[in-house]
């Protein structure tokens, strides 16, 4: 059985001599205990951090040992009579192709048709994120505007299109002119090409009467460009910040913060897995709203267990359209 493992915590970005893969013996089930067949592998860039040995609010990864993230499998041994062989299970699964799991650990799935790989996207961690960061943190009220970072990302398609759906104005950047086309297509009032202008100055376009609620997925440079852009009471979401994580000396904040007194401005960062007392409720939104047109899933693939460190790099540099994602075979 093929599995990834962490050999060595990257300094700056990641590279190929940071992973091993390994031929390790398939698990069995234990007692209390299911074997998930691994079919989809969710990448997402917290995975960053756990890869240096830092404190943070989820451990770092073990060095010699597989990673691990969202996941998405079917049960072929089961020791428990609530998860049956052929449920299908989601999880935080290791990267390996087999993946033994106590079912206090795993949510079981309808097989209701829904495509499996949804429930790593727009059903699962990133529309969660999108939901609550918005609409909880945010406090978004029909008829604001509300700009996104990394808008073309699994994330951030989510919010501009939450945006759109609960009457809010839906302002994002993203890198390159066909992401920027493909917020158009979303729904998106308004896309930036950060890489081929004035952030600043194309927000002051954009968004004429002011940011009511800035989304940040990136940090740095963006996040500073949104505050001289706020409206007065505005909302800070603060939900990633990608640009400094491969940083190898610390990041240089926002020159402006001052902004924030002046304007009245409420910045806040949040971790989704405070919020998941909002799970029912968002499913049941976003069931609906998949169902009637309103929210598109977009996904990037990568096939192969193999490749799962490669999709991790890719990510990082921005190479994916919406959720990136790993079929496992």
């Amino acid at each position: 059985m093929l599995e990834i493992q962490l050999a060595a915590r990257p300094v700056g970005w990641p590279k190929e001599s940071d992973f091993s893969k390994v031929d390790a013996p398939t698990p069995a089930a234990g007692v209390g205990e299911v074997l998930v067949k691994v079919e989809w592998l969710s990448v997402d860039p917290y995975m960053r951090g756990r890869m240096n040995d830092a404190k943070s609010y989820v451990p770092p990864f073990a060095l010699d040992a597989p990673l691990a993230g969202g996941g998405v499998g079917r049960v072929i041994a089961s020791d428990d009579p609530t998860f049956s062989v052929g449920s299908i299970v989601t999880g935080m699964l290791r990267w390996r192709e087999f993946d033994n799991q106590p079912v206090s650990a795993l949510t079981k799935l309808e097989d209701d048709g829904t495509p499996l790989e949804w429930y790593l996207g727009a059903l699962g961690m990133p529309g969660l994120t999108a939901y609550v960061g918005l609409l909880e943190i945010g406090s978004l009220k029909a008829g604001e505007t509300v700009y996104v970072s990394a808008a073309a990302g699994a994330v951030g398609s989510l919010v501009g299109q939450i945006a759109k759906i609960k009457g809010a104005r839906a302002v994002g950047s993203a890198g390159g002119p066909d992401k920027v086309r493909r917020l158009a297509e979303l729904g998106f009032d308004a896309g930036i090409d950060y890489r081929s202008t004035d952030l600043r100055r194309a927000l002051e376009a954009a968004c004429p009467s002011g940011i009511d609620v800035y989304f940040d997925n990136v940090g740095g440079d963006h996040l500073e460009a949104a505050l001289w852009n706020m409206a007065d009471r505005g909302r800070v979401v603060m939900c990633g910040a990608i640009s400094q994580y491969n940083a190898t000396a610390p990041s240089p904040g926002p020159s402006n913060l001052f902004v924030a007194i002046q304007r009245r401005l409420r910045l806040q960062g949040f971790i989704v897995s405070d919020h998941g007392s909002a799970f029912p409720s968002f499913v049941r939104d976003m069931k609906g709203w998949i169902a009637s047109g309103e929210i598109e899933n977009d996904q990037t693939v990568i096939e192969g267990l193999s490749r799962t460190p490669d999709a991790l790099v890719a990510l990082m540099r921005g190479e994916n359209l919406g959720k990136m994602l790993v079929k496992v075979s």
